[in-house]
């Protein structure tokens, strides 16, 4: 299979290139924002025309989650019109779109893990581009499989694990939220469950929830960063309302996994053991 891979550049897309090569009966493109602008139909004209990919993966996206609420017009030209295009492509070239969603797609109001057909409701303009990419994907490409998923984290690139990682150096004692829950997620975890949905014989299309497992909060996922890390920090919990962000963040938006588990087999992985073995790698270098 020829595999074309946006966003080669990014958290997953690096992910995706680490094990490229235990997948050796695929042909793999790996294409970053500058080789490929998802926004440029031209662009991905000559390049689906060029590679006639029969599988895309899109991991390319706007997700700096408060720049978005100014800068509206750039979250929406990449989350959803370069997803339209790239669907369309995928449609002509009846290929296989694999498009990475986001658990900002809910408000986060209820109690209850949120499955696949819950009623979205993005309370950002990050979420509201990623939610109407996944419409325009699906209403362009029926061959499309759409993964949301949340908190993602990795060795590679801008996240939260690094972040905190940088600040415990820097810092002796630090404020971390602690009413917000959601699902962190290893993207090396992702990458590989992606993979595996390739490698089935068959695919389900749809909406599917992947990440790692159980829920928690920004403060505790903190400690065990710290925890992991050897850390000398003092870590203290603070609410939301004491942090306030140009976005307006989801308050728990955590996934419910059984969809992915009964169409592919993929079990999700405990997220404490995921991030351990992210730390490992980090504090090796």
């Amino acid at each position: 299979m020829k595999i074309l891979v946006t966003g080669s550049n990014g958290q997953l897309g690096l992910c995706l290139q680490n094990i490229a090569q235990q997948y050796s009966e695929h042909d793999f493109v790996f294409l970053d924002s500058t080789s490929l602008d998802i926004t440029n139909r031209s662009q991905i004209e000559d390049t689906f025309e060029e590679y006639k990919p029969q599988i895309c993966i899109n991991a390319a996206a706007y997700t700096a989650v408060d720049k978005a609420e100014t800068e509206f017009e750039k979250a929406f030209a990449v989350n959803a019109y370069g997803v339209e295009n790239l669907a369309s492509l995928c449609e002509e070239y009846k290929a296989l779109l694999i498009h990475i969603s986001t658990d900002y797609v809910f408000d986060g109001t209820t109690e209850l893990p949120y499955s696949e057909d819950d009623f979205t409701s993005p309370l950002g303009v990050y979420g509201a581009s990623k939610l109407l990419g996944e419409e325009l994907a699906m209403e362009n490409n029926p061959k499309t499989i759409i993964i949301r998923t949340s908190w993602l984290y990795s060795e590679h690139q801008k996240n939260f694990v690094k972040t905190m990682l940088h600040l415990f150096n820097q810092k002796k004692e630090l404020g971390i939220v602690n009413d917000q829950f959601g699902q962190p997620t290893n993207a090396n975890d992702l990458a590989t469950a992606i993979m595996e949905i390739i490698s089935r014989e068959r695919q389900k299309m749809g909406i599917y929830h992947f990440s790692n497992y159980p829920e928690t909060t920004w403060y505790h996922f903190a400690q065990k960063i710290a925890e992991f890390s050897h850390a000398e920090v003092q870590l203290n919990p603070i609410t939301t309302a004491e942090y306030p962000t140009p976005a307006q963040r989801p308050m728990r938006s955590t996934f419910c996994l059984d969809k992915i588990e009964t169409d592919y087999g993929i079990e999700a992985q405990y997220w404490e053991n995921s991030l351990e073995d992210c730390i490992a790698i980090l504090t090796q270098k």
